[in-house]
């Protein structure tokens, strides 16, 4: 698996990246989605970049409500 990404877009933080690709494999495991290993998403279906998409994006409303409110991500 390739830790380099083809993507264009930068994150706002940077040292966030880690946690970032965490967040996808966390989604793809969970979701049954095959990441590929050359970082390329591009043969990947419309439906399953979908799926890992809205599951990282409901995690980080999660994390965000959770340290809004004094809490802990879990």
């Amino acid at each position: 698996m390739a830790s380099q990404s083809r993507s264009s877009n930068q994150l706002v933080v940077p040292q966030a990246s880690q946690a970032i690709n965490q967040l996808k494999m966390e989604a793809a495991q969970q979701l049954g989605v095959q990441i590929p290993a050359d970082g390329y998403y591009g043969n990947v279906s419309t439906r399953d970049a979908g799926s890992l998409g809205g599951y990282i994006t409901k995690k980080l409303v999660q994390i965000a409500e959770q340290q809004l409110s004094g809490g802990q991500y879990r």
